[in-house]
């Protein structure tokens, strides 16, 4: 039935339509704890594709799913057996901004940041903002009727429509708007035919339950559970739009909406309230909603701590006043001092309360970075810090993550919530929107040893929150975490109910079934069951369990955000969810159950989303629970090729400090051969090489040979303090260029510089090849011929991240030599060296490698110590990615992540600016796809500095 399916739907359909197992694999799974796997996905080119797809799945009686990011977290955006319709790939575009009505119209799968962006133009904004909003859709926010933390000042989804352009399960169409007087109400249910019977048995289920629907429906502003049924009511002007909102995709498709907008405060400030525990920031925060803030977000030191352990310590968390938790509590104006007055007013309110500290922030640059904590929040807390007593902290999963009461409620809430957890054993780090009672809370469930644990949980903690007067979501919506708890909430009439406004919209039952009405288990389908395999690579941080380290991977989905960062660079322009991050984690945990992806280390399929993989470690940092795919790369590619042939990139460009070794025996030979027209030609065929790429030059000599003729001509000074220099093969056989500026600059700054005793590399184009075991081994040759104690400076970014981060993997352990290395610019930062000024423009391409492992703060440092006004390009990697960008097949991608903000800008720079690129491939892709690009490295720019000076360097 399967192939019927998609051959039916392929013949209507001009989008992609896709069933292959890898597909699947990557749509079974969202952001919540379940795993369902669909039957295939089709991505529609446009509305008419929606239509289409529809009417071929009605025909087949099988039910179709809409998903719009995927960043669902109770499990809204998949289906066991179900069509699943993507509506980011191509439904994504902001169609028009009415600047003078102040709405927009969108399709469903436009990403709220465009929209954003779009509207921004006229001064305007859409209120609601999700942590989420750079990659989550207004299809999706509209399915859960999403919030933000702004939701105090301009609602939620629901209160920002204007209309929406539905697509039933019967092929049916309308258009709902907003509340209606009774006339108007009256002539839409009256005559004949889907569309007037669907209006009275809606207003009928309305008229026919007055009293029940006015007295069991809470009022509370983040009531996320159960049909917003009381929206039908003749109070409330039968708002169809609001009764639709928040339905999860159960009642009908989405073609487009038109949203409203709102004014964007031009000036905002910051009050940051700190209180000695959440429940008296809690209790605090009811007499301080009557001033008006936009936001009154709630943090506790929870969070901090776990924002701690996933990395070094920010900077802006000194600007926290003293406490154990905070509220943020933001106001606008049209001025820089209306916002402030406005500020100081709630700040002395917080004052009044004599255990509150307070802190009030006006400059944009700290407020954006205090907010980033609060927004990186739903990633962070998905990895707990370490208890109190030491414990390690471990995986915390969704379930109870929204729970919303009545602000008056809400101290005395999470009290008593606190005490149901540690009656269960369990951990969490609560935050949210307190301004509106609602609590973020993600829990550290054994969901492998003991999944009951969740269910006795979730059904006291309901209990506890209806106790309460509040809400089962807050903002997320039920799905099946919680649509089995609605009962607890509601009386047995409305969810009777429920299941009749579900029939009326979808009589077959076609769209998103087994969600709000007749619900699948809480516990069922979960997504964690795998095996164990034996590893190559050390995984600490998730017990040496690969199973742990793919399921680290949440679903936030902050990797296919497309707008910049390092993230991931193959999706950012294949848009392919098999080739993000989230999509590799999923199919490798696919690997692992062995259900749908049978092969094991065999797998094509994860073969072939790995093949794309660039290996920047982008993820590793910018991940907010450092999915590290290059290791996980690494892994598979050891076992995948283990006794097998592997692809010829990996014996030509996987050995390439090999073949460079040799090739210097001979270099001139070695030059010819390679730039030869047919031998060129067939070396590139020969070593799996696209054709387009240009090999590069071998130089006269090697790096070593011309330092030991610098040394002969310039002894080193005896009493200079020593530094031992990394000769990476790259600079060693390749571009010696910046070791030997390296050199020169080190000496005239006053040090001795020392190389090792013999031949040394990093192992990196092994590891990148998955040659795990040759890797090892090249490590432990090159660690003989290091001398201890010296600082080692490392020149190439990738080599220098693969000492610091890859070596303790391969070795099992963490090397005293790690504490000794750094780069060029950590180094000379450290010893705080006087230099020379070199004022100008200046733009740098930093390293993936160098952004993900190494930082870049020291070189931030350096080059303002330099004078140069300097420009850190946000483009992430540059395509090239060492071996990637020369692999035959990968020539396209390679080049679109170059052209997608990395060529533009170094294109735009004035002229005369310097361009940094320290690493040798991004200079490499620069030289070749932009020839009037003239990278350096920072040893060549310090070089040129000192030269301006007035030095003489030999």
């Amino acid at each position: 039935m399967a192939s019927d399916l998609a051959r039916a739907l392929a013949d209507v359909v001009r989008g992609e339509v896709r069933f292959g197992v890898a597909e699947r694999a990557v749509y079974g799974q969202d952001a919540s704890n379940y795993r369902q796997v669909p039957r295939g996905v089709v991505k529609p080119a446009d509305v008419d594709d929606v239509r289409a797809a529809l009417a071929v799945c009605r025909e087949f009686g099988v039910p179709v799913v809409a998903r719009g990011s995927g960043t669902s977290i109770g499990g809204q955006a998949i289906g066991q057996g179900a069509v699943v319709l993507d509506f980011r790939r191509h439904l994504g575009r902001v169609l028009e901004v009415d600047p003078d009505a102040r709405t927009a119209r969108v399709e469903p799968g436009t990403v709220l940041d465009e929209l954003q962006r779009a509207a921004r133009k006229f001064g305007l904004r859409f209120g609601p903002d999700p942590s989420t909003h750079s990659r989550c859709t207004l299809g999706g926010m509209i399915g859960n009727d999403a919030c933000g933390s702004h939701s105090l000042a301009w609602g939620r989804t629901s209160d920002n429509l204007h209309s929406l352009d539905l697509l039933l399960a019967d092929g049916t169409e309308l258009t709902a708007t907003g509340p209606l007087p009774p006339a108007e109400r009256a002539a839409l249910a009256s005559g004949h035919g889907r569309l007037p019977r669907l209006h009275r048995e809606l207003q009928g289920l309305a008229a026919g339950n007055l009293p029940l629907l006015r007295r069991a429906m809470p009022t509370l502003p983040r009531r996320g559970s159960g049909y917003p049924l009381d929206a039908l009511l003749p109070e409330r002007g039968y708002d169809l739009v609001r009764a639709v909102t928040g339905t999860e995709g159960t009642c009908a498709l989405l073609l487009g909406a038109t949203v409203r907008l709102v004014p964007e405060p031009p000036y905002r400030a910051l009050v940051v309230a700190g209180y000695p525990d959440e429940t008296a920031a809690a209790d605090a925060v009811p007499a301080l909603l009557p001033f008006g803030p936009l936001t009154c977000e709630g943090m506790a030191a929870d969070l901090v701590a776990a924002l701690l352990a996933a990395g070094p310590r920010p900077p802006v968390l000194d600007r926290l006043p003293d406490g154990a938790c905070w509220l943020f509590l933001e106001t606008g104006g049209d001025t820089a001092a209306e916002a402030a007055d406005r500020a100081r007013g709630l700040a002395d309110a917080v004052r009044r309360e004599r255990t509150a500290t307070v802190a009030l922030v006006t400059d944009p640059a700290e407020q954006r970075a205090l907010w980033s904590i609060r927004e990186a929040g739903a990633g962070i807390v998905t990895r707990l810090p370490p208890a109190s007593d030491g414990t390690p902290g471990g995986a915390a999963w969704p379930g109870w993550e929204d729970s919303a009461v009545p602000v008056d409620q809400l101290g005395s809430y999470l009290r008593q919530l606190r005490t149901l957890l540690k009656r269960h054993g369990l951990r969490g780090v609560p935050f949210g929107h307190f301004g509106e009672g609602c609590v973020h809370l993600r829990l550290d469930f054994p969901v492998r040893e003991r999944p009951q644990v969740m269910r006795e949980f979730l059904t006291e903690a309901a209990d506890l929150v209806v106790a309460h007067g509040g809400s089962l979501s807050g903002e997320h919506g039920d799905g099946q975490a919680r649509a089995e708890l609605l009962p607890r909430m509601f009386p047995p009439q409305v969810i009777d109910l429920f299941a009749r406004f579900k029939q009326i919209w979808d009589p077959e039952n076609l769209l998103n079934p087994g969600l709000l009405v007749d619900p699948r288990p809480l516990d069922a389908d979960l997504r964690f069951a795998g095996r164990e395999l034996p590893l190559v690579l050390a995984y600490p941080q998730d017990s040496g369990s690969l199973l742990n380290a793919v399921h680290r991977c949440v679903g936030v989905g902050k990797c296919v955000d497309t707008g910049s960062g390092v993230m991931c660079p193959s999706y950012m322009v294949t848009e392919e969810e098999r080739h993000s991050t989230r999509g590799r984690a999923r199919l490798l945990g696919e690997m692992l159950r062995g259900e749908l992806v049978t092969g094991g280390w065999r797998s094509p399929e994860v073969r072939e989303a790995l093949d794309l993989c660039l290996g920047c470690k982008g993820c590793a940092s910018d991940c907010p629970v450092q999915v590290d795919m290059a290791t996980y790369r690494s892994e598979f590619l050891y076992h995948h090729y283990r006794f097998r042939p592997r692809p010829a990139s990996h014996y030509s460009l996987g050995l390439l400090p090999l073949w460079l070794r040799l090739a210097h025996l001979a270099p001139r030979a070695a030059n010819a051969a390679l730039h030869g027209r047919f031998s060129g030609a067939l070396l590139k065929r020969l070593g799996g090489i696209d054709p387009r790429r240009a090999l590069p030059a071998l130089p006269e000599r090697r790096f070593s040979s011309w330092f030991r003729a610098h040394r002969a001509a310039r002894p080193a000074d005896p009493a200079a303090p020593a530094v031992l220099l990394w000769p990476d093969s790259m600079s060693e056989l390749l571009d010696p260029a910046p070791a030997m500026a390296a050199v020169q600059v080190l000496e005239q700054l006053g040090f001795r510089v020392e190389l090792p005793s013999g031949p040394v590399c990093c192992g990196l184009t092994r590891i990148a090849s998955g040659r795990l075991d040759a890797a090892r081994r090249v490590i432990r040759r090159s660690l003989r011929h290091l001398p201890p104690g010296l600082p080692v400076v490392g020149l190439e970014p990738s080599c220098t991240a693969t000492l610091r981060g890859d070596w303790p993997k391969l070795l099992d352990g963490p090397l005293e030599l790690l504490s000794r290395v750094r780069t060029l610019a950590e180094f000379l930062d450290e010893r705080e060296v006087a230099l020379p000024r070199l004022t100008g423009e200046a733009m740098t391409q930093v390293h993936c490698h160098q952004h993900a492992v190494l930082g870049t703060a020291a070189d931030r440092r350096l080059t303002e110590r330099l004078g140069l006004t300097n420009r850190q390009l946000d483009a992430g990697c540059c395509g090239l990615a060492g071996a990637f960008g020369f692999e035959r097949g990968h020539y396209e991608v390679s080049v679109a992540v170059a052209e997608r903000a990395l060529l533009p800008a170094v294109r735009a720079a004035a002229p005369g600016t310097l361009l940094l690129a320290d690493g040798l491939s991004c200079r490499t892709q620069l030289t070749q796809l932009e020839p009037s690009a003239r990278p350096l490295h920072l040893a060549e720019v310090l070089l040129r500095a000192i030269g301006q000076a007035g030095h003489s360097p030999g």
